[in-house]
């Protein structure tokens, strides 16, 4: 972590993905006595979510100052009720929540144009005050960006994610032949021939033990809750973090991958997900294959040979589970139209649910054949 001036960032790299900044509403306005005259509001501070902005657009603009509401209008002869204050606007990217300094959630802004108010002005000074002015609210608030990605990459260190985002997509992520290549989140984006945009985020890697901080585990975690789908990338050989810890095989990497997002926030488990296992250029790895959809699909009868610590509550139903090779770019098209598949099915049942929300708060009105004294609330029930 960093101290710049009033603003505490983290970085990965140039990544930073949290801010803390001191708002502070501007004072009211004075009273007049002698007429009853009332000063203005001071003004609200407000985070606005915008688009094009970024963390370090924040941390230019507020490491060495405040952001304050204006200053109330005194009241005068001229005019009795002063006025407002100017309210101040801070615009930040889409996707930030923001919490206080305790960590209690203030709100979060998804969509661009999204506001929440932060501070607010104090109040004019008036007869219930003496004409006496309150100063605004004042509090350190924390920004926390996390990554909104239609897509987000989840898997152990070496699965190949990176390696696969730079396939699908125009990111260059570093990518190399040791654990932890992606030390910070990498943004990519599939094109289709219809010009639809897929946004896919390569997240850093999971280890066991990241849902109680292990690893980069909050850091990583966190980026998955802002993502429409999960894409499970798994070795088909299995993964070794290093000699001390133990081999997983594909299944048993399946399983952890579910438990560590299942202990930090069981939602996680209600994302749709799919499934891409890579390295299939492997010898033998056809075989391994054919034994992992089987595991899948029927998970109960392999479960009881692996620890009870290992085992997760609920089951991920994988809506694609594909093959491919990185390598050699086998089941890599295939995989990318599953990718848009399964987003548009998505889109079609958020479309149809928030038709069934509007129906539901609709008054619907009874068949006219209803007796209109039926219609009528008890206490209207006509004579």
């Amino acid at each position: 972590m960093v101290w710049t001036g009033r603003a505490l960032l983290r970085k990965y790299g140039n990544f930073i993905d949290n801010l803390r900044i001191l708002v502070k509403g501007g004072t009211g306005g004075m009273g007049l006595p002698r007429l009853g005259g009332e000063g203005g509001k001071g003004g609200d501070v407000w985070v606005v979510a915008k688009n094009g902005v970024t963390m370090k657009n924040l941390r230019s603009k507020y490491s060495q100052k405040r952001a304050v509401g204006g200053v109330g209008v005194n009241s005068s002869v001229r005019a009795l009720k002063g006025l407002s204050g100017d309210d101040c606007l801070v615009d930040v990217p889409v996707g930030i929540a923001v919490t206080n300094d305790d960590g209690i959630k203030l709100g979060e802004l998804d969509r661009e144009g999204d506001k929440l108010r932060v501070a607010r002005g104090g109040q004019g000074g008036g007869y219930r005050t003496d004409f006496l002015p309150s100063k605004g609210q004042k509090r350190i608030i924390r920004l926390d960006m996390k990554l909104i990605a239609d897509v987000g990459l989840v898997g152990f260190p070496n699965a190949g994610k990176s390696s696969l985002l730079s396939k699908v997509s125009h990111a260059k992520p570093e990518v190399a032949d040791y654990p932890f290549t992606t030390v910070r989140p990498e943004l990519g984006k599939i094109m289709y021939p219809d010009f639809k945009q897929v946004s896919m985020a390569d997240l850093p890697g999971l280890i066991e033990g990241a849902h109680i901080n292990r690893g980069m585990g909050h850091k990583f975690l966190k980026h998955v809750e802002r993502t429409k789908q999960l894409l499970f990338v798994v070795d088909i050989s299995g993964f070794q973090l290093s000699y001390k810890t133990p081999f997983r095989t594909a299944f048993e990497t399946v399983q952890l991958l579910t438990l560590e997002l299942e202990l930090y926030k069981e939602e996680l488990l209600d994302k749709p997900a799919l499934l891409a296992v890579n390295k299939m250029d492997l010898p033998g790895a056809e075989d391994k294959f054919q034994e992992l959809v089987k595991q899948l699909e029927n998970p109960e009868d392999h479960l009881h040979t692996l620890p009870e610590q290992m085992v997760p509550e609920q089951q991920i139903n994988f809506k694609h589970i594909v093959p491919i090779s990185v390598a050699t770019n086998q089941g890599i098209q295939d995989l990318i139209s599953c990718i848009r598949r399964s987003l548009d099915e998505q889109a079609e049942l958020d479309i149809q649910e928030t038709g069934r929300e509007k129906l539901q708060s609709l008054h619907i009105l009874p068949s006219h054949n209803v007796p209109y004294k039926q219609l009528l609330p008890p206490e209207h029930t006509l004579d």
